[in-house]
């Protein structure tokens, strides 16, 4: 029999490789915006230092992005209830994980990437990119473009654990950890492209998935924007400009507004349907219903055993996978009610950032699903 001071040295030395090195990774933050109502927006100008980006037209995409980026927090910034964190104020260049780092450290509830686009035709018009698989070469070319700073980063391979930008193959483990955002993701993006669209007229790309390292390990709705073409003349011209850049950066602050607005009224939305409906969802009177409610207080690629040594004291643990990930909940109950109180429990053995989700004969649904039930 191993004592608890055996099983604690094995099991940390067993899991060196994987699970507690992605522990900041792993388990997932999740923000609770009825405690914090502050909106954390981080914006990341690309590129930097001695990484110039695109230089089509001899512009410098670092320098545009750099601008378009602090432009876009000035007008945040006369919002008291948003707080804006940047990778970067200055022409330096910042590594991708640790862009990544600052917006995790920030625990912020979006982060926005800055870039210019570029292409041998005379393309023209702005895109929004989420983390994804990409669906066709080109925006795999993009992709590539955008992760090949990792070469001027040293021990580039030792810090992405041996990604090369120049490999489709090694997109797929990206989008592991984003999986969770994905959603929230798309819709930000959609937002930023309408208001390109309905504001300045631009040219339509659309909302687009690529692999994007920066994005891997930005633990939040997270989104990369192409503000345009470089390469194209004229645009270039446009997104070199003060009044481009002012226009861009306006278009892009509303539209992180808007969706601010969007997220906050949702919230509500469904604090309302819990406040009004949680009671009537199972009562000690009634049956149990096919609703269940869980814990959620842990994601990983890895599998752990679901004992309460390796969870914090807490007992009835489970573990299902998803695709890649394995999801870790704790308890499960009709009631919701109970479910909070789980939550509280969790919270006070460490995992203040889990939440509750719900099951429906065994399938997971909206949780303002779960509250609207008969």
């Amino acid at each position: 029999m191993l004592n608890r001071h055996s099983f604690s040295k094995l099991f940390l030395t067993s899991l060196l490789g994987g699970f507690f090195l992605l522990a900041i990774y792993s388990f997932l933050p999740f923000k609770n915006h009825a405690t914090d109502p502050i909106f954390t927006v981080v914006l990341d100008a690309g590129h930097g230092g001695k990484d110039p980006g695109n230089r089509g037209n001899g512009y410098y995409e670092k320098k545009i992005a750099l601008n378009i980026v602090l432009k876009i927090g000035a007008e945040l910034k006369k919002h008291p209830d948003v707080k804006v964190v940047y990778t970067r104020t200055k022409d330096h260049l910042v590594p991708l994980d640790l862009r990544a780092s600052i917006a995790n450290k920030a625990k912020a509830d979006l982060f926005v990437s800055i870039h210019c686009d570029a292409h041998n035709s005379n393309a023209y018009g702005a895109g929004t990119f989420v983390l994804g698989l990409h669906e066709n070469n080109r925006n795999f070319r993009i992709a590539q473009k955008e992760n090949s700073v990792i070469f001027l980063e040293e021990d580039y391979e030792q810090k992405y654990d041996g990604f090369d930008p120049n490999n489709p193959e090694s997109v797929i483990s990206l989008v592991l950890m984003q999986e969770e955002y994905l959603d929230q993701s798309i819709e930000a993006a959609a937002v930023i492209q309408e208001s390109f669209v309905k504001n300045l007229k631009r040219k339509d790309r659309t909302v687009k998935q690529a692999g994007f390292l920066v994005l891997r390990n930005t633990y939040m709705p997270s989104v990369l924007v192409e503000t345009g073409f470089l390469t194209n003349k004229r645009e270039g011209a446009y997104l070199n400009s003060s009044k481009g850049q002012q226009e861009i950066a306006v278009s892009i602050a509303k539209a992180i507004l808007n969706y601010k607005d969007r997220l906050h009224q949702t919230i509500s939305s469904d604090d309302n349907k819990i406040l009004k409906n949680s009671e009537q969802i199972v009562t000690p009177n009634q049956p149990a219903s096919d609703i269940m409610f869980k814990i959620q207080i842990a994601a990983s690629t890895k599998k752990v055993e679901t004992t309460p040594f390796n969870f914090n004291g807490l007992n009835n643990v489970t573990a299902e996978k998803k695709g890649v990930l394995f999801r870790y909940y704790f308890g499960n109950t009709h009631s919701y009610n109970e479910a909070k109180k789980l939550q509280e429990i969790a919270s006070q053995k460490g995992y203040s950032k889990s939440f509750v989700k719900a099951f429906k004969n065994g399938k997971e649904i909206k949780l303002s699903q779960a509250l609207n039930s008969d």
